[in-house]
């Protein structure tokens, strides 16, 4: 029994096509979870294909709801505990999928079935996330079968069927079952690498919320002849409202709206961060965003704010009259140092003391940013641990640029949260013609083969706590 024959095993497994079986079974489910009706092929994915795996490698298993502002969720819990005194990692994947927008898949595609061309995996799914969780579960077995039957630690798993439809009831779910998912370490999979070629892990997401600023002022529009320069103008004022928050060249103007944790373990990890940017891609602006900062400090170090649309007048058939009205749809992408639920707060401050009282702030969602940092032990055993299964240097990313439920895991269930995603920014992922890559999947089975065979050597503590030297292998 030795780490090697661990990753050896798994590979192998890879290359003698069980993974792609097992993926193919998984595609053909068609768990569109936005879709009507697909609540028995929801239900089936878990009774019929998870919870059977997960028993046959010793997990107690049951699936429960959770309703949560009149919307189910659909969850399996599962648990498989060999000693308390070891660590407990809690795992993590979702089994529905974006519609399969069969009509747009190329060559004659089936989103619902498995294909292969080259090193590509055809099949909805096989990025987000079937293909996944997947990867880790072969990988976990194949460490029970090395270990002859054992794992080294406990482990725990939540599956949910609705991430693709804002994951309804898992926040309640996880503050109900708290107890039942505690862990050690959570530790899943999702979203792309930075580079297919070169493994990444992330420890956290940026946070999001979305808002409208909007200026009302009368019930219709005025000949801008008989009128112009006497009525204020909603578009005009709007526009000059939005350039005293955000600059022409887009660094935020409201210090309220500006994180203060790119520290020193954060700049370490995104200093060595380089981009594989793809034909079609578009150009980057270096000019744009705040200044000082690198790329990759710009969307997964600091805050961006955007104007996702605005309107004012007849939309598309301009005319000459001074319209009542004017509204921007906006967003902001956040990391950890800002408190989103203040943004009201703080822009209604700013626009008062620039002489915007006219301009209204309305929140109507946001979700709270997450990072582990770069330098806990946790993230550190994880990094040492990749880069002994590969030979190959890992991007870290102290948070996506996009946002996940992370903060459930990472708050709610005060978990340090590690990622390890096994597909790559071309992948399509919620597009025709979804891909996984073949090369990536066996190296990935590989990595978490390799993360849970050093799950079962973390020195730990009488005290049920991980030693500083779980950093080092």
């Amino acid at each position: 029994m030795n780490r090697e024959n661990a990753l050896h095993h798994a590979a192998a497994r890879v290359d003698a096509g069980e993974l792609f079986s097992v993926l193919g079974q998984r595609v053909a489910y068609r768990t569109e979870s936005q879709q009507a009706g697909a609540d028995a092929t929801l239900d089936a994915y878990l009774s019929d294909d998870i919870e059977p795996a997960l028993r046959q490698m010793g997990f107690a298993t049951r699936v429960v709801t959770c309703e949560s502002d009149g919307q189910s969720g659909r969850f399996l819990l599962a648990e498989r505990v060999e000693d308390a005194g070891r660590p407990t990692v809690l795992m993590y994947g979702h089994g529905d999928v974006v519609p399969g927008m069969e009509e747009q898949w190329s060559e004659g595609r089936s989103p619902w079935v498995l294909s292969a061309e080259g090193d590509r995996w055809y099949g909805r799914g096989t990025a987000d996330n079937k293909g996944q969780h997947s990867i880790n579960l072969l990988a976990l077995s194949s460490v029970l079968a090395e270990r002859q039957g054992r794992l080294g630690f406990n482990a725990k798993v939540l599956f949910e069927m609705g991430e693709e439809v804002g994951s309804p009831g898992l926040a309640r779910l996880c503050r109900e079952h708290r107890a039942e998912l505690a862990a050690d370490l959570f530790l899943a999979s999702d979203g792309p690498r930075l580079k297919a070629r070169q493994p990444t892990i992330f420890l956290g997401s940026r946070g999001i919320v979305n808002f409208s600023l909007g200026v009302h002022l009368r019930n219709k529009g005025y000949h801008s002849g008989n009128w112009g320069g006497l009525l204020r103008n909603p578009a005009v004022t709007l526009a000059a409202a939005l350039a005293s928050i955000v600059d022409g060249r887009g660094a935020i103007q409201v210090p309220g709206l500006r994180p203060d944790s790119l520290n020193a373990s954060v700049r370490e990890a995104l200093a060595s961060i380089t981009f594989d940017w793809q034909p079609g891609d578009p150009a980057i602006d270096d000019s744009w965003g705040e200044p000082g900062l690198s790329t990759a400090e710009r969307v997964f170090g600091w805050n961006s704010l955007e104007i996702l649309s605005i309107h004012s007048g007849p939309e598309g058939k301009p005319v000459n009259a001074i319209p009542p009205q004017a509204i921007a749809h906006c967003q902001l992408r956040f990391v950890v140092g800002t408190d989103w639920t203040l943004l009201e707060r703080h822009l209604r401050s700013h626009l008062d003391a620039h002489g915007f009282p006219m301009v209204e702030v309305k929140v109507s969602r946001g979700a709270p940013a997450t990072r582990l940092d770069p330098a806990s032990s946790w993230a550190r055993w994880a990094i040492s641990s990749i880069q002994q299964s590969t030979g190959k240097q890992v991007d870290v990313l102290p948070n996506l640029g996009g946002t996940l439920p992370n903060e459930i895991f990472a708050e709610t269930l005060g978990l340090p949260t590690v990622w390890v995603p096994h597909s790559y920014p071309g992948c399509a992922q919620h597009a025709p013609d979804e891909h996984l890559l073949g090369s990536v999947a066996r190296e990935g089975v590989q990595i978490m083969a390799g993360l849970f065979w050093d799950l079962g050597e973390v020195p730990w503590s009488t005290g049920g706590k991980a030693s500083e030297e779980a950093a080092c292998i």
